[in-house]
């Protein structure tokens, strides 16, 4: 196994991985600046291959922050590996979920960050936004570079099996029929809400977490896909009358 690297925005790097077996393709991004930054770490069993693709972009003793959507191996399963090899990194996290978990799981006391905090990398600067069960997790947000307009979504969007680096395609068909798989979507009063606030964001690209990275009117991405969750949760509260 290796990890594919595509910049996909101004030094903004997406390193993608498919463990063999895998129903999807597992993807990093390192946002490259005066102080980097790595959203999402990969599950522990893959840190050799993450951390020899991250090496590829920046020197890792010098990667200064280590981001993710929420709680889950696959989204920092390698966080204290990053930290035994990164001296000067510091896990950032919501301030809930540093709250609830990361501060007794990480080997160095992470950063808490408010909502709409805003932590400048020196040439990049990225904001974080609470999205508490969007698409899971009580902890769950993302994260938005506004130089370049770059959404890291997270698991909005999941698709399944092998996928291009990027694509123009709409994302919203494929991610609502994912659902299909086990649910992973907090279905709730606010979900929809939560996604039209993101779209209103207007960002130009969309960093998936499992899938390509969509380049093109992601405010018409997330909105579509808010008002597809609004009609699942109308549709599951009218089989509950």
């Amino acid at each position: 196994m290796q990890s594919e690297i595509t910049e996909i925005a101004d030094n903004i790097f997406r390193l993608s991985i498919e463990p063999p077996g895998a129903p999807v393709m597992f993807n990093q991004f390192v946002v490259r600046g005066d102080e980097s930054l790595i959203f999402h770490t990969g599950m522990h069993s893959l840190f050799p291959f993450v951390s020899e693709a991250v090496a590829k972009i920046v020197p890792l003793e010098q990667l200064r922050w280590i981001t993710f959507g929420h709680v889950e191996a696959d989204e920092c399963g390698a966080m204290n590996d990053f930290l035994a090899i990164a001296p000067n990194a510091t896990v950032a996290h919501g301030a809930l979920g540093c709250m609830v978990q990361v501060n007794e799981l990480a080997d160095r006391e992470p950063r808490p960050l408010a909502d709409g905090e805003v932590i400048d990398l020196g040439g990049k600067r990225v904001h974080h936004i609470d999205t508490p069960h969007v698409p899971h997790g009580w902890d769950a947000g993302v994260m938005y570079e506004e130089t370049t307009g770059t959404m890291l979504s997270g698991d909005l969007f999941t698709q399944y099996g092998s996928t291009p680096p990027t694509t123009t395609e709409s994302l919203v068909e494929s991610a609502l029929a994912a659902e299909q798989f086990g649910g992973p979507t907090a279905l709730t009063v606010s979900t929809a809400d939560r996604i039209h606030g993101l779209g209103n964001l207007n960002p130009t690209t969309i960093a998936l977490m499992h899938g390509p990275t969509f380049h093109g009117d992601g405010g018409a991405q997330l909105h579509g896909l808010a008002e597809g969750y609004a009609a699942m949760f109308d549709a599951a509260l009218g089989a509950c009358v």
